[in-house]
Formats: structure tokens, C-alpha cells, sequence
């Protein structure tokens, strides 16, 4: 069994505890804002109130990449940022009174999951890559659809439906960009600190 307990963001050199600790605050802050960018990459769906973004595969990057402590601070900085009228929630809008705010709690709650399964090597191969992906795009509809569900008086079928189905196709693709993606950057970390 692989036990890691480092992901990307700990192989960045930080000579000092101040700069390791103002690199920690760069890092928090920065996936907040690529994941405010990233959900203005938005599609309408017909017929549901979620849109298709770049919002949810942003979250799961910044949950690998940082870790679990890391990535949480991260999202709940994106969404209470957003709540409180910064306009980076998907199609640029704030808030918390939209019916698809729970996939944000669960985004953030995913960022957290798939951090301490990438600490664990869950990203350095493509099938843990693959499994730790669909752990954090399970753990995001389960909160997600739910609560789409009681914000829209939608049955659960309906909410699967609108909140689900449609994304599939996506997040299949999503999960496979990052099975490329993530044992790479291992191997180049790898072949850098053999150097």
C-alpha cells in the first residue's frame, strides 16, 4: 500500500517558516481565485438551473494539489468571498440563495476528501488519479443534488435529472484530462529532484 504524505504544493522550496507560511497563504488564495475563474467558464443546461463549468474540475485541482487543510481554507475563502458579493460563482453571480449552491458546500467538502486521498498517493498514478477524481465528483453531487432538490421543491429523480445526468459526459472527461495530468507532474517532481 503507497503512503504518501506530501502532495504538489509541498514540494515548492520554502527555506524559512515565514515564507512557508506566506507561500501557504499565496496557495489558499490563489485556488480560491482559479476556481472564481474557472466557474466563468459556464454553459447553460435546458431545462436545469446548474450550469456546466469549469468550477468543480478547478476545486478538485486545488484539493490534490494542496492538500486537505490547504484546499478547505482554499474553498471556504471562494465561498464566503462569493456570499458576501464577490461575483465568482458560476455565470458571475454571488450569494447563497441560488439552487445550486450546495454544489459549492459540496465542492468544498470534495476539495478536502480528494486533499487527503492525494496525500495518500491518491494522485500518482492514473487509476488512483481516476478514483480519487470520481471520489470528489461523488462527494460534490451528494451534497449537490440534494440540496437542489429542497431549493427547487424538485423530487430526487428530477434533481438527478437536472443536477446529474447532464454532467456526466463532462466530468467524465474532466476526471480523464486529470489522469494525464497529475502522475505527470509527479514524474517531472520526480526527475527534478533526482537532478
Amino acid at each position: 500500500m503507497y503512503m504518501s504524505t506530501a502532495v504538489l504544493a509541498d514540494l515548492l522550496p520554502a527555506p524559512t517558516l515565514s515564507r512557508a507560511r506566506a507561500q501557504d497563504v499565496a496557495l489558499v488564495v490563489g485556488g480560491a481565485v482559479l476556481t472564481g475563474v474557472a466557474a466563468q467558464i459556464a454553459l447553460p443546461v435546458p431545462g436545469s438551473p446548474v450550469p456546466v463549468t469549469g468550477q468543480t474540475f478547478a476545486a478538485l485541482l486545488v484539493g490534490v494539489s494542496l492538500g486537505p487543510a490547504r484546499a478547505l481554507l482554499s474553498m471556504l475563502l471562494y465561498a464566503l468571498a462569493g456570499m458576501a458579493g464577490m461575483p465568482w460563482f458560476a455565470e458571475a453571480s454571488s450569494g447563497f440563495g441560488m439552487p445550486s449552491f450546495g454544489y459549492i458546500i459540496g465542492m468544498t467538502v470534495a476539495a478536502a476528501v480528494v486533499g487527503e486521498l492525494a496525500r495518500r498517493g491518491g494522485d500518482r498514478t492514473v487509476l488512483r488519479t481516476a478514483g480519487t477524481m470520481v471520489a470528489g465528483m461523488a462527494v460534490t453531487y451528494a451534497i449537490g443534488v440534494p440540496y437542489l432538490a429542497l431549493a427547487t421543491g424538485m423530487s430526487a429523480g428530477e434533481a438527478m435529472a437536472a443536477g446529474l445526468v447532464p454532467f456526466l459526459i463532462g466530468d467524465a472527461l474532466k476526471a480523464a484530462l486529470a489522469m494525464g495530468a497529475l502522475p505527470a507532474a509527479w514524474r517531472i517532481a520526480g526527475r527534478r529532484g533526482r537532478a
